[in-house]
């Protein structure tokens, strides 16, 4: 039997520090207090990026071996404490007992393909004598750590989420600051006392802090550190980019994804996908299916199916394991969304199941015939929500898959290749996937969006790229020119 201890610490520069025990973190289905951590004063957070700077050479230093022994370290005590993690997602994220097991597999993997990616970093030899001017020389390339990096990392995948950034950060030879949510950071926390176990980490290396939205600018402002990646919501995001100076900044923000499902679609197969794309961790995630587009040869028999299936779905206790909708964050998140559900039928939407809330337990919820205006469909649902539009023509389709600020991915059901080119070609998102839901994704792939979906790409090979700076070396041999 799992069991959470009372109190935790922060990590800072590689060791645990208990300067207080100031935030509470509630267990989201219940609402009691689960455990209590440290919260990161302005004094510590000095004290953290202080340590990072210290650490910026030294971690440079250190050989690719190294950074995989400590990489391939964690990924074998995460397989150790696989259970305490998973339970300590359903207790502090309210997340399903299944999703907690699958976002725990995906902290493995991202981890183990770092240790991989560790040993990767390579350049370039670049002929130089383009022009008679540069006879004899050569250049070569090389990428650098860029320095002492910020993190600052979402809710809805506490483990996942902050791996993609701590996980390449190692890989690549950055030291860093974290700030986990303040509602979930207990996986950050676990990984950082993995992370503390690790000798071969030169003191500031990592520190992990739990700290509230204002210590947030801390992160966002200091000149000292070289990049700061942000995951959450557009308007957090962009207003921290604006303060972030001449650091690089990362965004990986919001979306409301859809999903294209053609006539010639398995929509048995697009029917299961899709329940899971719109409704899993009780839809609390940026690239979850909201918007659903479909054929008019198939659109009411397909509707008959999504509702029938949808209705089946078991809402409940996150750590029973018959439970597919749990908990969203919070009763305020539950109660926004109601309210863009009501908002919606009021202006003319039709309410096909669901709807009905209490306190922060939402119904899975599917709506038709959504005004454009409504905040249910331009704006990120964050929740069990999805709503039915149809099509006849396929370019009609795409055209209403762009229709939206977001621009994160998109699914496509169909057996045409020629539409998926086309649709490879047209839609204006990070990523388009084929005979499965936007909500796909896997951990080694090019991960980001477009528009008010953020900037850059995660997925431990991109990330090392903006976590690292070209260094150039001109040779002149003494036969030239």
């Amino acid at each position: 039997m799992v069991k959470l201890k009372d109190v935790y610490p922060l990590y800072l520069n590689n060791k645990a520090a208990q300067p207080n025990t100031d935030l509470e973190v509630r267990d989201k289905f219940t609402g009691e207090v689960a455990f209590r951590t440290a919260l990161a004063t302005p004094d510590v957070i000095e004290e953290a990026i202080a340590g990072a700077v210290r650490a910026a050479e030294p971690m440079a230093r250190l050989a690719s071996y190294e950074k995989q022994d400590v990489l391939t370290h964690c990924v074998s005590r995460f397989r150790e404490r696989f259970d305490e993690l998973a339970y300590s997602l359903c207790v502090e994220a309210g997340k399903p007992i299944k999703d907690a097991e699958g976002e725990v597999t995906r902290l493995i993997d991202t981890f183990r393909i770092a240790a991989e990616e560790a040993t990767r970093n390579y350049g370039e030899v670049q002929p130089l004598d383009i022009s008679a001017r540069a006879k004899g020389y050569m250049g070569m390339w090389k990428r650098v750590p860029i320095g002492p990096c910020s993190f600052i990392s979402p809710f809805n995948f506490p483990l996942n989420l902050a791996a993609h950034k701590i996980a390449p950060a190692i890989a690549m030879g950055c030291p860093f600051v974290m700030k986990p949510a303040s509602l979930t950071p207990l996986g950050a926390i676990i990984m950082g006392e993995v992370l503390a176990e690790c000798d071969a980490l030169p003191e500031g290396a990592f520190s992990i802090l739990p700290a509230s939205r204002d210590g947030a600018d801390l992160f966002t402002t200091d000149e000292r550190l070289k990049l700061l990646s942000f995951t959450g919501s557009p308007g957090v995001g962009w207003k921290l980019k604006s303060k972030a100076g001449k650091k690089k900044v990362i965004l990986e923000l919001g979306g409301n994804a859809a999903v294209i499902v053609d006539k010639d679609a398995d929509l048995d197969h697009a029917l299961e996908r899709i329940i899971f794309g719109a409704f899993y961790q009780s839809g609390q995630s940026c690239i979850g299916v909201q918007r659903i587009i479909i054929h008019d040869d198939i659109y009411d028999r397909f509707k008959d199916m999504l509702v029938a299936k949808t209705k089946t779905l078991v809402s409940g206790d996150p750590k029973d394991r018959e439970t597919f909708i749990g908990p969203m964050i919070s009763d305020k998140e539950a109660g926004r969304l109601k309210g863009w559900i009501d908002d919606a039928v009021s202006a003319g939407a039709t309410l096909l199941c669901g709807g009905e809330c209490e306190g922060n337990m939402l119904q899975a919820t599917l709506l038709e015939n959504v005004p454009r205006d409504c905040d249910a469909s331009r704006e990120e649902a964050f929740g069990p929500l999805a709503n039915l539009s149809r099509f006849s023509e396929f370019a009609d389709a795409m055209e209403q898959v762009n229709d939206s600020r977001f621009g994160l991915q998109a699914g496509i059901f169909t057996r045409d290749i020629h539409q998926v080119l086309d649709a490879w070609d047209v839609l204006d998102v990070g990523g388009v996937v084929v005979n499965d839901v936007s909500s796909y994704r896997v951990d080694n792939m090019p991960y980001g969006g477009v528009k008010d979906s953020g900037l850059g790409r995660e997925g431990i090979r991109f990330a090392m790229e903006d976590m690292s700076e070209i260094r150039n070396l001109i040779i002149r041999r003494e036969s030239a020119g």
